[in-house]
């Protein structure tokens, strides 16, 4: 039997109607999609229009080479200047751009006008070190105003920024540093973590130690935010406060091709050769700007943005850095956990800063479903408009605990699908328009193609699964892999011919409304049925005890492969039983069907994650299958997987 995609059995029949006075008031309205369908080009060369350019383009788009794309031929911006000085320019310079909240309580408010300041003067001390455009720049920092100054420094100059992720180790960070050859690396003596100031330099200094006579790092540019001890080497190391800070504040920007180079940004393989994205100037800053204008419908004279993402990953490059300034926003940047000093601490921030437009990952906010819904009830959250979701899809359950008890059963939710590859938004509700479901995507945005196809790259029809894929150039697309061409045409575009294809599974519902099934690598096949490891979780999470679950199908002598499910319950949960783990396969069966019931339940106080929230079925299929689990070096916290698989060597009752 030919496999044409993957099964469709989960349904949800809630429906989120808009509120009636923001559709009304909404930045975008229905008919954007009929003006974007009639003639896409034109409507991108409209979007673009949100830019000051230098020199105008000629050409929306050149395709004549694909997969390699070029947008806004011959235009010339600089990206850093549409970011901060344009709004000074006209009139906005007292506007307040960043409300940073430090993590131990200290706070600091950066006008536009202050940050044009900063970014001049890091502009101005990175040249003194010898930067100029077309280098590279690894930029390893808490999440501080130095870390959006830095990233705006290079965007003016030319030079490439590489955020690495302040979690990562300094494997990690010597890997990316050899990868692009970068120059300077700018990094801080530590940042805060629950309370405890958690150093960086040493992990750079490892890092330079580990490349020996290759390292290409020239000069290590430190920022003094804990006021920890470092090693300080005086040939290479410099203070950002004696070096910056006495710089000057004038720099003449300069403009660069619409296709050079703004950043080169790491996906995190645990394996293998760093793959390293490559985004360029005027497509990428186009969609950001047009996303963020669209997708949290920003109003610029009232509203108050937060996005909790790390500037590390491409959430925050997009939705911190340069969608938000290209649109002159006001934004929250905090730099702790959300548990610390307590576990109401985004929403006390919330309250204090009036914020309208919230941005968060749903690992987020099923942690905070299994903290209870007294803790966000404490606090004032009347101020939201639009809350949005990023990062993975989100389950039905958690997205309407998202709604009810964060957005008081009145906000939009934006649940935005998009990738790092891709740089901006692809698909999403848009929060005026879209008659949202929980759980779903919903469509491509205005003039964005995107299809759901089976496996011969066929359309499939409305209430069938199978892979979501691209089916037009888009402008903030990946241009590369940095280094690699080949590798970049074998990655994305050899699966389906002349379609983007990044390994994500989705289904169509009855009404052609898009879901996202996850990776088709963490596809299960149980007795020839296709099941998405999304859709059994999603029924687990929506179970009034379970906080959160992770799915994986392990080899079964009978199906071919079995469910094997991890769950962490409520706090408000009871002590589990073997009743209670019975009550739940049932719960799974029902929901969705038999095929699907779990073969095993087991419970956890954590799942194996990331540090951006990805949970690593990979490692819990080594501990589904009694194997070795594998490398772990990737996660937040590596003990998880020693209580997992030490759970798992206990005594259970049969759960057949």
């Amino acid at each position: 039997m030919t496999q044409t995609g993957i099964d469709n059995l989960a349904k949800e029949q809630r429906v989120f109607e808009p509120p009636a006075e923001l559709a009304a008031s909404a930045n975008v309205k229905a008919d954007e999609y009929d003006r974007a369908a009639a003639d896409r080009l034109a409507f991108w060369g409209e979007q673009a229009g949100r830019l000051t350019w230098d020199t105008p383009f000629t050409d929306v788009l050149d395709w004549t080479n694909p997969p390699f794309a070029k947008w806004f031929v011959g235009g010339k911006l600089n990206v850093a200047y549409n970011c901060v000085d344009r709004h000074v320019e006209n009139g906005l310079g007292d506007k307040v751009a960043i409300h940073f909240v430090g993590e131990p309580g200290d706070t600091r408010d950066l006008t536009y006008a202050q940050l044009k300041d900063e970014v001049c003067k890091a502009a101005n001390a990175i040249t003194e070190l010898g930067i100029e455009a077309g280098d590279r720049v690894a930029i390893y920092l808490p999440m501080i105003p130095e870390a959006v100054v830095a990233m705006l420094a290079c965007a003016r100059l030319g030079a490439v920024h590489t955020v690495v992720f302040g979690g990562f180790s300094s494997d990690a960070l010597a890997s990316r540093v050899e990868d692009c050859e970068a120059k300077l690396v700018i990094t801080a003596d530590g940042g805060y973590r629950r309370g405890v100031g958690s150093a960086l330099k040493p992990a750079v200094d490892e890092a330079i130690a580990k490349l020996g006579d290759a390292s290409p790092v020239e000069n290590v540019l430190v920022v003094r935010r804990t006021g920890q001890e470092v090693a300080f080497d005086q040939n290479i190391d410099v203070w950002w406060h004696e070096l910056v800070d006495e710089s000057s504040t004038e720099h003449e920007p300069e403009a660069f091709d619409a296709e050079h180079p703004l950043y080169v940004m790491y996906t995190s393989g645990t394996t293998g050769k760093p793959k390293g994205i490559l985004h360029t100037s005027g497509g990428y800053l186009t969609q950001c700007a047009y996303t963020f204008h669209a997708v949290f419908d920003h109003k610029p004279d009232t509203d108050v943005f937060w996005c909790t993402a790390d500037v590390g990953w491409v959430t925050g490059h997009s939705y911190i850095v340069y969608g938000p300034t290209a649109n002159a926003a006001t934004q929250v940047l905090y730099e702790g956990t959300p548990d610390s000093p307590h576990k109401g601490r985004w929403w006390e921030i919330i309250q204090d800063k009036k914020v309208t437009l919230f941005y968060t990952a749903p690992t987020a906010i099923r942690t905070f479903m299994k903290w209870g819904d007294d803790i966000p009830a404490e606090f004032d959250l009347s101020t939201l408009r639009i809350l949005g979701s990023v990062g993975e899809s989100i389950n039905p359950e958690a997205y309407v605990w998202y709604r009810k008890n964060i957005g008081g059963d009145r906000t939009p939710i934006v649940d935005t699908w998009w990738q790092t590859e891709t740089g901006a938004h692809m698909l999403s509700p848009l929060p005026g328009v879209t008659a949202a479901k929980p759980g779903s995507a919903m469509g491509p945005l205005p003039g964005i193609s995107a299809e759901v196809v089976d496996d011969a790259g066929h359309p499939v029809g409305n209430g069938e699964g199978g892979y979501l894929v691209l089916t037009e150039p888009w402008p903030a697309m990946l241009r590369t892999i940095w280094g690699d061409d080949q590798r970049f045409k074998d990655t994305y575009w050899a699966r389906f011919p002349n379609m983007y294809f990044a390994g994500d599974g989705a289904k169509k519902d009855e009404d052609g409304a898009i879901w996202l099934l996850g990776r088709v690598d963490d596809v299960m096949n149980v007795s020839g049925h296709r099941l998405s490891t999304t859709e059994i979780e999603s029924a687990l999470v929506s179970h009034p005890t379970v906080a959160e679950a992770a799915v994986v199908g392990a080899t079964d002598d009978t199906t071919g492969q079995a469910v094997v499910a991890f769950v962490i319950l409520r706090e408000s949960a009871a002590e589990s039983t073997d009743e209670h783990i019975a009550t739940l396969r049932n719960h799974v069966a029902k929901e969705i069907g038999p095929i699907a019931k779990p073969r095993s339940i087991m419970v956890v106080q954590e799942l194996p994650k990331t540090r951006s929230g990805k949970i690593m079925r990979r490692l819990l299929r080594d501990v589904a299958e009694n194997r070795e689990v594998g490398d772990a070096t990737t996660l937040a916290d590596s003990s998880v997987m020693d209580l997992i698989t030490a759970g798992m060597k206990k005594p259970a009752a049969d759960q057949e």
